[in-house]
């Protein structure tokens, strides 16, 4: 059994915990927490080991009528693997301790590239992760942008991509963040990070991107247009896209038309927090004309890159081939593609 700790029980920290429960093969040694709150709270009713950053959140805890197991020290002594999901810059911080322990480390989207040397998407490069001592899973965007397009250029080899991001402003629990009334560049100045963020995955891939920001809190949209070197149809890309994993073809004549309806369709579908795993794309707007595909892209920022993070603690023990661990993986989430 693979013992795998979580530093950080946020928006994507506590997913991935519930998610490791599911697997076979692991075993949740415990998750750490800065501050008492109720999400301190729930892993605790979920009888998770739950542990704190340091001495002063580890008071803050007892006083709060909790009683951790210990530190974060304590945990990195327990584990075989741990997943930093710690806000933004953050898990830079906290590479110098898991250095000092000699403990494999998994870095999400929001660090650099450079702090791992190794930016990872399942079906795009996990051969390249096995055995290594860290990689970063890569953001929301990126996960969905790598497997698209990794796809479409094995089938029909890329040219050229160009996406359009419009971002959803904050998760739905950042209620502190905007904008309100607002569509706000991110950024003004082009290129947006997205493609050079792809090209740490697929460096061959010519890809530049643009992002905004809009007032929502549940999923990102992306519109793309894809050049590619090879006589392609409609037909031919819905196929190609119906054989790669993770990737969800919807239809706006089945009633889904917006980012709502594919949350509802989650749910409907009995999906945990209606966590969306992988990239919806509408069919019936994939377009051809003459060498570039369009299309419009939906993007769950909450869940798509749970399954990257499954698949990267088998990576790096380097017990399972590429197939082994998507198949898995994809079971234990109730992934069918």
């Amino acid at each position: 059994m693979i013992r795998v700790g979580i530093n950080g029980y946020g928006v994507i920290g506590r997913r991935i915990a519930d998610a490791i429960v599911l697997q076979p093969d692991m075993v949740l040694a415990g998750v750490v927490k800065v501050k008492p709150d109720y999400k301190a709270r729930i892993a605790v009713e979920k009888k998770y080991n739950l542990y704190a950053t340091d001495e002063k959140s580890l008071k803050n805890f007892f006083e709060a009528g909790l009683s951790p197991k210990g530190m974060l020290r304590d945990l990195l002594r327990e584990v075989d693997v741990i997943v930093d999901a710690s806000p933004e810059g953050i898990g830079a911080q906290n590479n110098q301790i898991y250095q000092e322990f000699h403990k494999k480390a998994i870095f999400e989207g929001g660090e650099e590239h450079e702090l791992t040397g190794l930016s990872f998407v399942a079906q795009c490069n996990f051969d390249e992760a096995k055995g290594k001592k860290s990689l970063r899973v890569v953001s929301c965007n990126t996960t969905a942008l790598c497997r698209v397009l990794g796809s479409l250029d094995k089938s029909f080899r890329i040219k050229r991509a160009r996406a359009v991001i419009a971002r959803r402003a904050a998760d739905p629990d950042e209620t502190s963040k905007g904008p309100i009334d607002a569509v706000v560049l991110d950024p003004v100045n082009l290129p947006s990070h997205h493609g050079p963020d792809v090209r740490t995955v697929l460096p061959h891939i010519d890809i530049v991107t643009m992002a905004l920001k809009i007032p929502t809190t549940h999923m990102h949209l992306h519109s793309l247009i894809v050049s590619v070197k090879e006589k392609v149809s409609e037909n031919m890309v819905i196929d190609a896209l119906k054989e790669t994993t993770r990737v969800l073809l919807i239809n706006s004549k089945d009633g889904i038309k917006s980012t709502a309806h594919i949350m509802d369709f989650a749910r409907e579908l009995g999906r945990p927090r209606s966590d969306l795993y992988e990239a919806a794309i509408w069919a019936d707007s994939i377009k051809v004309i003459e060498d570039e595909i369009y299309f419009y892209m939906g993007v769950h920022q909450e869940a798509i890159v749970i399954p990257e993070n499954i698949d990267a603690v088998r990576a790096l023990t380097g017990r399972y081939s590429k197939e082994e661990s998507i198949k898995l993986t994809n079971k234990m989430l109730g992934i069918t593609q």
